[in-house]
């Protein structure tokens, strides 16, 4: 009974909180949601989003009276430039992974999973907001650069609803142990997303000196600890063992649950390294070293939920942020492409699930599912609310994760864009490409195409069928089109944007 009354009124204070929240967003802001967030002079405007965010907290908080066993933990692991094929699940002969492959068995694979992006930036916001980038404003910076860069004035709005807070708010303890990079000036950083904390380092890990001759391009490559700086240029070689170390802590911590764990790791990313035991042992030099690093790092992981007896209610995913790097040694075979190509090679990545009574074990499904879904299907999990006054592109694929026999994708159509630009949609079988990648700003040149490939014949993208198959190709058009309204393409703006953050002035982490 007191469940039910608190969940009345959990529904009530929720759509109470969130108009008043609203309110005052539209008050301070005026057109808010079209324009950016100026983070040093609108303090109205800032006050107004700390409000709302409160107001969701506050709203779902009551939600707590369900118990830690009823509640599942989760862990996202989020490998940077890992190949669709680096692992022994998804078909490498070269990288020895046996504790993805034991994941692998006893979990689901899905092999038709996409990121929003083909490079870093843009597709962990998707992620982190349940959208695709370029709703968020985070497909390209606001410099026309395809990720941000230390100091870029451009970051996560602070008025999004992240997976973080989203939890959080329902009494999840947050961490995020890695690789960031949606900004590093403050109201951009993790702490300011709603993860209780962070240890790892901002950006992409060649932003720096280490990689990089004199004079130097990017000022020292910063380790955060929350939100200060601890080191500058860390010993890459010990960095994922040290991601690792600070993920035990926080699961042993936090054991009680439940808790959120996001673990970006930084490696393979270019210039790739591994710790000593690992250093010079793969059959596929610097890159294969690290794959093989953040294997173990999965089986310390696995192995510490299954000591502390809390294996059964941790939902554990591993997947890329992007296609592999295949000039650095990553595989996407057979698929075509790679990092930064909106071939299949580019967006599609490799992705395992594990929950020891939840998932069905050793299972595949060849579903369509994306990014975007990881925060809607968590919140359903969770027992959490999706933000309800924005467009959230994700959809509730438990089905997908957790069902003997999976249903469709919910998916009508998946959009591939290289930064700014629709490149391709996707729905079921087919696949149409409507431009190869396209102009940054503020020029933003097409470069329109017009191809057709058949996913389930020629998952490799080798024949174009646009041709012999004129009534499909004109259906995705249309399709197409949609994002185009909905979403925008190159210099066409869309209905349904939302801006980045924004700060009028911005400072680098570390100085040269």
């Amino acid at each position: 009974m007191a469940v039910g009354i608190l969940s009345i009124s959990l529904v009530l204070a929720t759509g109470l909180l969130w108009y008043v929240g609203l309110r005052c967003r539209a008050r301070a802001t005026g057109q808010a949601s079209e324009q950016p967030v100026g983070l040093s002079d609108r303090r109205q405007a800032r006050l107004s989003i700390r409000m709302s965010k409160f107001a969701l907290a506050l709203a779902l908080c009551s939600s707590v009276v369900v118990s830690a066993a009823d509640t599942p933990n989760f862990i996202v692991i989020f490998v940077d430039d890992l190949g669709y094929a680096d692992i022994g699940p998804f078909g490498s002969k070269l990288h020895r992974t046996p504790n993805l492959d034991k994941m692998a068995a006893e979990g689901r694979k899905l092999t038709s999973f996409y990121v929003t992006a083909p490079v870093c930036t843009p597709s962990r916001s998707s992620l982190m907001t349940g959208s695709y980038p370029r709703r968020v404003g985070l497909d390209e910076s606001e410099k026309g650069q395809w990720v941000l860069f230390p100091g870029n004035q451009e970051g996560l709005n602070p008025d999004e609803i992240t997976l973080a807070e989203t939890l959080k708010a329902v009494g999840y303890k947050t961490a995020c142990v890695g690789k960031w990079h949606l900004g590093d000036q403050l109201p951009f950083l993790p702490t300011r997303h709603g993860f209780d904390s962070y240890f790892g380092i901002p950006y992409s890990n060649d932003m720096g000196h280490d990689s990089r001759k004199q004079p130097y391009r990017y000022p020292p490559l910063p380790l955060l600890r929350g939100e200060e700086v601890i080191e500058e240029e860390p010993d890459q070689r010990l960095i994922t063992k040290r991601y690792t170390e600070e993920a035990l802590e926080f699961i042993e911590e936090n054991k009680e649950g439940p808790f959120f764990l996001y673990l970006p790791h930084t490696m393979p990313h270019w210039p790739q390294y591994s710790s000593e035991r690992f250093a010079g042992k793969s059959k596929n030099g610097a890159w294969g070293d690290s794959v093989e690093e953040i294997d173990w790092s999965t089986g310390q992981i696995l192995a510490k939920l299954d000591e502390l007896g809390i294996d059964d209610n941790t939902m554990v995913v591993f997947t890329s942020d992007n296609g592999g790097a295949v000039q650095h040694g990553a595989s996407n075979a057979p698929l075509r492409g790679g990092k930064g190509t909106t071939w299949e090679g580019g967006h599609r990545v490799c992705f395992v699930v594990r929950w020891p009574g939840r998932v069905p074990a050793g299972t595949t499904t060849d579903e369509v599912a994306i990014s975007v879904d990881i925060l809607p299907t968590f919140a359903a999990l969770a027992g959490a609310s999706v933000p309800p006054d924005r467009v959230i592109d994700g959809k509730d694929i438990r089905t997908l994760l957790l069902d003997d026999q999976p249903e469709p994708s919910p998916h009508v159509a998946y959009y591939y864009y290289f930064m700014s630009h629709l490149n391709g949609v996707r729905s079921g079988r087919w696949k149409l490409h409507v431009a190869r990648k396209g102009g940054r700003y503020p020029d933003y040149e097409s470069n329109p195409v017009l191809e057709l490939y058949d996913l389930e014949t020629d998952i490799g993208e080798e024949r174009n069928v646009a041709e012999k198959f004129p009534q499909v190709v004109e259906r995705l058009q249309a399709l197409a089109e949609v994002a185009r309204r909905d979403l925008g393409d190159g210099k066409r703006a869309g209905k349904n944007q939302r801006p980045p953050g924004m700060v009028d002035m911005s400072v680098t982490l570390t100085s040269n």
